[in-house]
């Protein structure tokens, strides 16, 4: 996880404060027993991002630092906030070209604090959440090496063997995406009584989809959510560590490549509802030339990269789609949530998915 920001400065929590998902003193007598990283007691500093998961940095007495990760508390779904599968992967990409933060102990007693937990090293670097983020931390010089970097990554990702690095039983190998189409075309129908609306390019894009799947070549590792804000640059502007993997799995590398690319919003396109994107401010490369990087990187044919493409953006209408069901549902809260921009959303989505199914029959 990334150090503080300076828009965002962790404090430390008071010493016998309650910290909100652990047993302090037993935490801090675990790790005495099991690494010798940082001697406790620990200085305890709230990290924000990571998917609910109740995140630390830890500062011991002669700040030596590293980062506690455990889910978040209350009732899970089934396979979320999956703190052994995290840990599996960070374990398993420390030796990979792969940057990661480093391993340090994974706690499977729940007798400690509740539930499983992990520590790792604290990466330093900064995440890219938004333009602000972007003018404050890379300077205009350095963004095509962010990019570059960025892509690269990416691409030493899913040069990894998974069956040579212990993860080969991180999911199923076989039809990655046929089987996120059904799951996610059963997310739109079950969510259409709740949303009070439906679009029938949900229907026949799935349709086209399932119809049109590429052959999938050897599964490799994917991220699932690889995007800026998932990466650590570090003060060279380069990719110092990819984070929160809780939902990577085996997979089609090209399906992951075209979500990274979605998330690459250029300078022309329009902003979304928090200003404007990371990538929407000079110096940064285009997504062509991102994906032309990859293919000379990893030598994959991205021919048929606009399905990729389509499949992505209909995947997001489904999602927000959902959420915006729960939502008139009643079943989360709409506090300053701007629900037309949700609509929207999922429109801008099937449009997107529309056309990239239109340059694939031209």
């Amino acid at each position: 996880m990334s150090t503080s920001t300076p828009s965002n400065t962790p404090v430390a929590v008071p010493r016998g404060d309650a910290i909100p998902g652990y047993e302090v003193d037993k935490v801090e007598a675990w790790m005495a027993a099991h690494t010798r990283e940082l001697t406790p007691p620990f200085a305890w500093y709230k990290l924000e991002g990571g998917h609910s998961n109740l995140t630390y940095k830890l500062v011991d007495g002669t700040g030596r630092m590293a980062v506690i990760r455990r889910p978040p508390q209350g009732e899970l779904l089934p396979k979320a906030h999956d703190m052994g599968r995290e840990w599996a992967i960070i374990s398993a990409l420390g030796a990979t070209p792969v940057p990661v933060a480093r391993a340090i102990a994974f706690c499977e007693d729940p007798s400690v604090t509740g539930i499983h937990f992990y520590v790792m090293g604290l990466v330093d670097g900064q995440p890219l959440y938004t333009a602000d983020d972007t003018e404050r931390l890379m300077p205009l010089a350095l963004r095509e090496r962010a990019a570059h970097s960025f892509i690269d990554v990416l691409a030493d990702l899913h040069a990894v063997d998974p069956d040579q690095v212990g993860l080969s039983d991180l999911g199923k190998k076989d039809d990655y995406v046929g089987r996120q189409l059904k799951t996610w075309y059963r997310s739109w129908t079950s969510s259409i009584a709740g949303a009070q609306f439906d679009d029938q390019r949900a229907h026949h894009l799935q349709k086209y989809f399932l119809e049109h799947l590429p052959e999938q070549g050897p599964a490799r590792v994917v991220h699932g959510d690889y995007g800026t804000h998932n990466c650590l640059f570090g003060a060279d502007c380069r990719v110092a560590a990819v984070v929160d993997w809780e939902i990577s799995t085996l997979g089609d590398p090209l399906a992951d490549l075209a979500y990274a690319l979605n998330q690459w919003t250029e300078p022309c396109e329009p902003t979304g509802p928090r200003g404007q994107r990371p990538t929407q401010l000079p110096g940064f490369p285009s997504r062509a030339e991102l994906a032309a990087r990859y293919a000379a990187r990893s030598g994959r044919d991205l021919s048929r990269l606009d399905y990729y493409i389509g499949f992505n953006h209909w995947k997001s209408a489904c999602i927000v789609h959902g959420v915006y069901a729960r939502y008139l549902e009643g079943k989360k809260s709409t506090v300053g949530v701007d629900l037309e921009g949700l609509r929207a959303s999922v429109l801008r989505s099937l449009d997107e998915s529309s056309l990239a199914v239109q340059r694939l029959e031209a």
